[in-house]
């Protein structure tokens, strides 16, 4: 189904995102500030969080349990899916693959590199799966470890193989927790220490705050709130913009159509210039002027500063297809780009049949 982009406006995204930071730092209380969240705990570190964050969970004891605990009917009070930890269900989906199939596995019990890529894939399949067809906000937990590289301990996500580089790709939000001036800090987006992932706007840093007794943990879900009303904000500012272009667009399509001679081709010049032009809307109206002067065989001339008949194009006789594709190439430089944006509009077929330009 073909939907608008202004459609948006309505819409509430889900979004998937990554925590990541080093244990006892606040990673599952985070997570638990999502709204409405189910924990997925393959850690089994429920009892870690404090009593009154803790949410409803499951502690599958394998993949095939898991796959049958997250069905819809089991879902419907719950609008965030929690995985602690990401490590872990990755290890639970490793033993599932080996079983699937013998060569996803080695003789001493470790993932082969088809297994690291089976692995890769049915993470790939509960990510979608969470999203798509549950349509749950995701959230994917990983203990965080640091790694030496050039001479520069750098951050990464605590993961086997080489399956920590894909469970990145479906995230919306990333980010590592560290503790900053004695402050807790998440940072999404890349920095020189670690990868991440920002978006919709989202600030790169954030400071979480100390939960006192009885407070409310709702962090991730006032951010996930601000992700939409990004959207919607972003959405209803290109909405004006692209509203206020067509508008022009309209203005200089009426302004050219009126052009039949060297009296009105002069006027149209003069109230072009008068426009207050949107986006790309000055270049468009030199490409669609330059187009109607030629067909009706006219051009400037600089010595008298006026339009005048151009004496070495004959016109057509009645009847006959007045421009071809090659014919009309001269014109303008970037008629393909130009013909895309008629289309994209939806005005190219008014412009064939106003300019009478039959492309063959």
């Amino acid at each position: 189904m073909i939907r608008k982009s202004s459609d948006m406006i309505n819409t509430d995204k889900k979004i998937r995102m990554l925590i990541a930071g080093y244990p006892g730092i606040g990673k599952t209380t985070l997570g638990l500030s999502a709204p409405k969240p189910l924990l997925i705990d393959v850690d089994r570190g429920i009892d870690r969080a404090a009593a009154e964050h803790r949410s409803d969970y499951i502690q599958p004891m394998d993949y095939n349990e898991l796959l049958t605990d997250l069905v819809p009917e089991n879902l419907r009070d719950y609008e965030t899916l929690v995985f602690d930890t990401g490590g872990q269900l990755l290890k639970l989906m490793g033993e599932y693959v080996k079983k699937q199939d013998t060569k996803n596995g080695q003789r001493d019990g470790t993932l082969s590199l088809k297994g690291y890529g089976a692995v890769a894939k049915v993470f790939e399949n509960m990510m979608n799966h969470a999203y798509y067809t549950l349509d749950k906000n995701v959230v994917v937990i990983f203990h965080a470890k640091e790694e030496k590289e050039n001479e520069t301990l750098k951050l990464r996500i605590l993961v086997e193989g080489s399956t920590k580089e894909s469970v990145w790709q479906p995230m919306d939000l990333g980010g590592f927790i560290e503790m900053q001036n004695g402050k807790r800090v998440i940072t999404f987006g890349n920095t020189e220490r670690h990868f991440g992932k920002c978006s919709h706007g989202v600030s790169p840093v954030h400071e979480m705050p100390q939960l006192a007794p009885n407070a409310s943990n709702d962090f991730l879900t006032k951010l996930f709130e601000q992700v939409n009303e990004n959207i919607k904000k972003d959405t209803e500012i290109f909405e004006q913009q692209k509203q206020e272009y067509l508008a022009v667009i309209a203005e200089i399509t009426g302004i050219i159509e009126a052009m039949t001679d060297v009296e009105t081709a002069k006027e149209a010049g003069e109230k072009l210039k008068a426009i207050e032009h949107k986006k790309t809307s000055l270049r468009e109206s030199q490409i669609l002027f330059r187009s109607k002067l030629d067909k009706l065989n006219l051009k400037y001339d600089k010595e008298s500063g006026e339009y005048i008949v151009n004496e070495q194009i004959q016109s057509p006789a009645d009847g006959e297809q007045e421009y071809r594709r090659e014919d009309c190439r001269p014109i303008y430089e970037t008629v393909i780009q130009f013909e895309q944006w008629l289309k994209n509009y939806g005005l190219w077929q008014v412009y064939c049949e106003k300019w009478a330009c039959k492309w063959q």
